[in-house]
């Protein structure tokens, strides 16, 4: 029979291979004099998905996961869903692996990892507190059908600098985009397969766009 101690120990062991293993795809994002804040390598070729607002300003710059420092080109934004897509010349960094938000359900265990106060890496944990939609400021450029978009909730703690960065479910996988603008401290973010549209929306347009210059 496994002890509590034991059942404790183990969890903790496996939340901390977990939270190594996310580093790995996990970047700085600079924006010049503003600050910075978190990022995730979502697709190879250098694709990152950070924050909409991490981004609006300033002259772009990556740190990588090994330290390296990378400009960073901005590819797409989306301020309604506070999403951007940087590219970097760094085409063999690793991606994350993305898990089906979908499958979430209240009282799962979640990590939210950034660089809080710019403590590089940081880590926080909690539950999946809701699922549900938050009503956003319409926009004449405004995508959606409505004025409302998905959102994760959790009581994970959030600071400045863990914006852009990845919340995961307990397999590492990354079940969502961590944003303060809408939710300020309260740990909201948005959905990977939200995130994973407006990527393949993108690429999708840019390959489309290619074609016809050729």
């Amino acid at each position: 029979m496994v002890s509590i101690s034991e059942l404790s120990s183990n969890l903790a062991a496996a939340l901390a291979a977990v939270a190594q293993r996310v580093q790995r795809s996990l970047v700085v994002v600079h924006n010049g004099r503003y600050g910075a804040g978190a990022g995730v390598v979502w697709r190879r070729g250098g694709y990152i998905v950070t924050n909409y607002h991490v981004v609006a300003r300033g002259k772009l710059q990556v740190t990588l996961p090994d330290g390296r420092q990378s400009p960073a080109h901005l590819v797409a934004q989306e301020p309604e869903l506070d999403l951007a897509l940087l590219q970097v010349d760094s085409p063999d960094l690793p991606s994350a692996m993305i898990a089906d938000s979908r499958a979430l359900d209240i009282g799962q265990i979640v990590l939210a990892v950034g660089h809080p106060w710019g403590q590089r890496g940081s880590v926080t944990a909690g539950i999946v507190s809701g699922l549900g939609t938050i009503e956003v400021r319409s926009r004449p450029e405004q995508r959606l059908s409505n004025n409302s978009i998905p959102v994760i909730r959790s009581d994970v703690v959030l600071a400045p600098g863990n914006s852009g960065g990845p919340l995961v479910n307990a397999a590492g996988g990354v079940v969502g985009i961590n944003t303060m603008i809408v939710g300020g401290d309260l740990g909201l973010a948005i959905p990977s397969q939200v995130v994973d549209a407006f990527v393949a929306r993108v690429l999708r347009d840019r390959l489309a766009q290619a074609e016809l210059t050729v």
